[in-house]
This record gives C-alpha cells, structure tokens and sequence, in this order.
C-alpha cells in the first residue's frame, strides 16, 4: 500500500465499513474506495461473535479494494462499546530539583503516574488527556513545558475500558488478514471528522447515535473534556417499533427510516402505512402518529441520558458552557426532526454534523453522510499516524549526516512533542504483542 494512503475500519452494532482515504495536495483526503457490510457478531459495540466478526470484516473490506482497485495491508480500527466510561483525576509530581525547568520527562512521569490508578477487574487506562496544569500552585496553565516549579499537578480525563474487548477486536482484524496499524477512540475519530476547531474551543458536545450505542465527546477550548458510551442508539427504535406494532425487524427498519419522525405533533391522525402480513396473512395498518410516538418515547430517553452526562461535565457553570451546542452524527441522526426534539429537550443549538471538514470538495454526497463520520475521522487518524511515523524515520535518518559541530544536534528540539506517543499507539503496540504471543 502507498505511503499517503490510509484505511479506516469502523467495526459497529449495524454496519463494518472499510473506507480506503488519501491526502490531496491541498491537504484534504480524497476517499478512493468504500466497502460496507452487515454487521452480525456486534452487539453495543463489543464483538460477540468472532467468526460473523471477521467474515463482515472481510466482505467490507474487499468491497473496498474492489472500488478502489488496490489492496490493503493496515487498517485503523476504531473502539467504543458499552465498556468504555471515563472519569476525571488529578494527581501531581514533585520535582527533586526546582531550579531546572519543566521538560516532557517531567509530564511523562506525571502521566505515568496517573496509570498506576486502581482499576476494575478487567479493565485498563486506554486513553490519559491533561485537562490543565498547575506550577506551585499556579493553575490554569495550559502548556507547562519551559517553566520554573517543584511541583507539578494536573487534572486529567481518563478513559477506561474492558482489555479482553479490545483484544478481541484485534483479533478479529488480524484473523481477517488485516495488520493492526492503529486504535482509536470512536468519539475521537467522529468528532475529528464532523467538528470544525471554532467549535472545538467555544465548546460542543458532538452526539454520535449509532445502531448499537450512542458516543459522546465534549470539547471545550480546544481540548476534550469529557466522554461516554451510553449503551443504546438505533437498533433500539426498531426493536420497539416491532415490539409496538407486531412486525418483522425489517420492515421495523424501513419505516423508522421512510416514515419515521421524532416529533408526534407533525403527523395526521389519518395517515397511514399498510404493512404486507408474513406469508399470505392480512396486511397491517398502522398510523404514522403512534409510529412517531412510539420513536419519541424511546429517543427522549436516549436524549435524556446524554444530556445526563452533558450535566455532569458540568454544562451549567458559566466557565463550562458549550457556546457551540450540540452536533449530532451517525446513522441515527438522519431521523427526521431529531434536530429539534434534541433542542427541545436540552435547550442548547443543535446542528446534524456531516463529515465533510476534512474532505475534498469533489466528494460523493454518500460519503459525506452522517453515517460516516466514524469512518472518515479513522482515515484522518490513520494518514496522522503515519505523517508522525514519517517525521519519526527522517529525525533517526538525520543525525547520521552532522559533522563535528554542536548545533545540528539540538536542532531537533521543537520536534520533541511529536515524539510523544499517546496511549493509544502504546495499545496498538500491547494489542498487537499480545496476538503475535498468543498465537
């Protein structure tokens, strides 16, 4: 595969899309091929069924090559799931000598620390963000880095989930014949995908309703303040319906998706749909008002938890408020009138996110669908990924060609944060040693 060139696997409840993405020279990605198959071994974004997993993986993914005419070798998999929650901690460090300033060794300690955190049975750190700092007990400090201080402290967002789920995601990718190039957090890829960086630093809260879970992040000055994974989307809206109207999921399905409204008040009390019976029994009939009343029950109560953790980050206090609303994403946020129910309830500015932030102009409308947004933002983390990998490569190529000054050597400096690997990297990498061993 090329270097400039990207894969994003989106394994989810409904849907695995394999989406093959490039970088233009303009800096945009250009999407060369879209694979997308049914999702069978997925329950509430956690694999449940290995062998489903791995055959929808493959079909989406030479679907992909197939469109795109290219194979592919390394895929960016995202991970969500009813496992993941996050909590907020603050920890500090004393420095044994104050007289030297602050250097990422420093932070690194400080974030090393924040792992020795005690977790459920099962579970671990995926995911470390510093919030702010604080020098001697100067706080809000965004960027230490350069300062005088003996103790350092921050507050940090961590994200935790369930080891065995990831693994098993891994497992999947690599039984696929896929090599594991990446990991990243789902609402993470989302909100790269869909949120502009204004809104980023005003403060959004990006709401991805998929089919098995919905994902929440929230920004806010720029920096994620807040996740969670509430445990239902839209596979929940179809199973009422068919409980509610006595039909088959499919046909469930459909009429979410063709008559479907979040609102009540919008329809007629003499519209209605007739339902071909099963098997030359009597067609059904059934009214697109207890339709919509049967979807507004459910999503108000989707809604509700959200705006629950909304709440809970602290969306009331004057510092924390989130000038930019709301943006909703993923497949469930095409339900018609979502937007304002979603308004409603909450009271904030809601927009539907697509993810065309990032795309170039000439992309097909079927991509730029909400339903993609996870996709396209495991594109954008892939080629960064592998723009970080290349900067890596030429700072190990170059000091081979210094001469016996000793400028060139700290002229590499600036670059060091780059070097930093998240935590999500340093998963890939256990994920990965762990299948290679367990094989």
């Amino acid at each position: 595969m090329e270097h400039n060139i990207a894969v994003g696997l989106d394994i989810g409840t409904t849907k695995i899309v394999a989406m093959i993405g490039r970088k233009n020279e303009y800096g945009k990605v250009e999407i060369l091929g879209i694979g997308k198959s049914k999702s069978l071994g997925v329950h509430r974004g956690v694999v449940n069924n290995i062998t489903q997993t791995i055959q929808s993986i493959q079909q989406a993914v030479q679907e992909a090559e197939a469109a795109a005419d290219m194979k592919i070798d390394g895929v960016t998999v995202g991970i969500a799931g009813q496992h993941i929650r996050s909590l907020q901690h603050s920890d500090y460090i004393t420095r044994s000598n104050s007289e030297t300033v602050i250097d990422e060794d420093d932070i690194d300690r400080l974030i090393n620390q924040v792992h020795k955190l005690v977790m459920l049975p099962g579970e671990e750190i995926i995911h470390v963000l510093p919030q702010e700092y604080k020098v001697d007990g100067q706080a809000e400090i965004k960027e230490p880095i350069g300062m005088y201080g003996g103790r350092l402290e921050a507050n940090f967002h961590v994200v935790v989930g369930q080891v065995s789920s990831i693994r098993n995601i891994g497992r999947c990718v690599k039984s696929a014949g896929l090599e594991l190039e990446g990991i990243t957090l789902e609402p993470l890829a989302s909100a790269n995908a869909v949120l502009s960086q204004e809104e980023k630093e005003a403060g959004v809260a990006l709401i991805d309703i998929g089919g098995g879970t919905t994902d929440l992040a929230i920004f806010r000055d720029g920096i994620i303040r807040h996740t969670a994974v509430i445990p239902f989307g839209g596979n929940v809206i179809s199973e009422d319906i068919k409980e509610g109207c006595s039909i088959i999921e499919k046909q469930a399905e459909l009429l979410k998706i063709k008559f479907g409204s979040a609102w009540p008040g919008e329809n007629k009390d003499n519209e209605i749909v007739s339902i071909p019976g099963l098997r030359g029994r009597e067609p059904k009939e059934i009214t697109l008002k207890n339709l919509s009343k049967i979807i507004h029950a459910r999503v108000v109560e989707i809604i509700e938890q959200v705006y629950v953790e909304i709440k809970n980050y602290g969306h009331e206090e004057q510092k924390k408020k989130l000038i930019a609303g709301i943006v909703l994403t993923g497949g469930g946020s095409q339900l018609k009138h979502l937007k304002q129910l979603v308004e409603y309830i909450t009271g904030m500015d809601t927009r539907i996110g697509y993810p065309n932030e990032h795309l170039a102009g000439d992309s097909d409308e079927d991509i730029t669908s909400p339903l993609y947004a996870t996709a396209v933002g495991l594109v954008l983390d892939g080629l960064k990924r592998q723009e970080r990998k290349k900067v890596e490569l030429q700072e190990e190529a170059e000091p081979e060609i210094t001469n016996d000054q000793d400028t060139p050597v700290e002229e590499p400096e600036p670059e060091r944060p780059k070097e930093r690997r998240s935590f999500l990297d340093k998963l890939t990498e256990r994920v990965k040693d762990f299948l290679d061993n367990a094989e």
